[in-house]
């Protein structure tokens, strides 16, 4: 950002083109010389290159006076700083890497399309701390709470299904990891966001369980279930042959993850395609506003004295000219 500090000073740059004005002027009309025998005879030659550096003159006088004119009104160049206090909100992300995501009634499959949404979610809230909890069979955190959106990004590109001896889907455990990193939290509203597309079926701890945890804390749930209804195209090893797709029945506990949410007071979204499931998360983006005041700084930098080296190299040029070669007598 630019500015001039004393910007009252730049009227005096009329003046300056004035005076340069004045003595081009008072120049070109012939001023006392001293007069040498067959001047005339002379001035047949043509001009001269210093004849013609003698007329530069007074533009040397007009950009010297604009240049101490401009070094008057102090140009600044600022940076704006900005700090943001943020009440925000803190969020994590409990997503589902059991072997059913891999189901492929979403582009790519159904973990890909989660993996695109919420990573399109996440840029849409820099001034919130977001972690990442990932489950299957247990439960693993990926990304505690953090604004460093960049390495949770990251993250989330590097999820995968879980190997096969951990597959599974542990609800209870995800939701409970998720509560767990919110427990110390002290941000306005804390949330978790919990992705799924099946039913609980490992682990030690009920999602209920959970559910009640997260209430006594405050913590509010979101639950997402994912997957069309009916039947999907699933991709299964086939021994020998490698992989065929083959089409299974939707196994989504829809009670259960509604129960959960309103439990806590949250809500419950059923995301049949990738475009509900971009809708499902735009809705949660729009209930879940962070509140944040911001203060700009601006620190200037006085650039007068770079204004003021070409000045006095102008200066020094004019004089050394008007004292030598280019003299006049009066």
């Amino acid at each position: 950002m630019f500015r001039f500090a004393s910007p009252l000073w730049l009227l005096l740059g009329a003046a300056a083109l004035g005076a340069a004005w004045a003595m081009a002027r008072r120049r070109a009309g012939g001023d006392a010389r001293l007069r040498l025998p067959a001047a005339e005879a002379r001035m047949r030659i043509g001009i001269t290159p210093w004849q013609r550096l003698d007329r530069a003159l007074p533009v040397l006088r007009a950009a010297l006076l604009l240049l101490v004119t401009a070094a008057l009104a102090r140009p600044q160049a600022g940076e704006e700083i900005r700090s943001v206090t943020t009440q925000g909100v803190d969020i994590v992300l409990v997503l589902d890497v059991s072997t059913s995501m891999m189901a492929q009634d979403f582009p790519g499959n159904r973990l890909e399309e989660a993996r695109r949404t919420v990573a399109r979610f996440v840029a849409g809230r820099p001034s919130d701390r977001i972690g990442l909890v990932v489950f299957a069979g247990v439960a693993v955190t990926r990304c505690p709470l953090t604004l460093d959106h960049a390495m949770l990004r990251q993250h989330l590109d590097e999820v995968d299904f879980a190997p096969r001896d951990q597959d599974g889907t542990a609800l209870g455990m995800g939701l409970a990891a998720g509560v767990n990193r919110l427990r110390d939290s002290q941000a306005k509203s804390r949330v978790v966001v919990l992705l799924t597309d099946g039913r609980n079926n490992r682990g030690q701890l009920g999602p209920e369980a959970a559910a009640e945890a997260a209430r006594a804390l405050g913590i509010k749930v979101y639950t997402v279930g994912v997957g069309t209804e009916g039947e999907a195209p699933v991709p299964v090893d086939a021994g020998p042959l490698g992989r065929r797709v083959v089409m299974q029945r939707v196994d989504l506990d829809e009670p259960l993850l509604r129960q959960v949410a309103e439990r806590t007071q949250g809500r419950y979204f059923r995301a049949t395609d990738a475009d509900a499931l971009e809708r499902v998360f735009t809705t949660i983006d729009a209930l879940e506003k962070s509140d944040i005041r911001s203060r700009v700084r601006l620190l200037y930098t006085e650039l007068f004295g770079l204004v003021l080296v070409p000045a006095l190299g102008l200066l020094l040029l004019e004089q050394g000219l008007a004292a030598t070669r280019l003299k006049r007598i009066p």
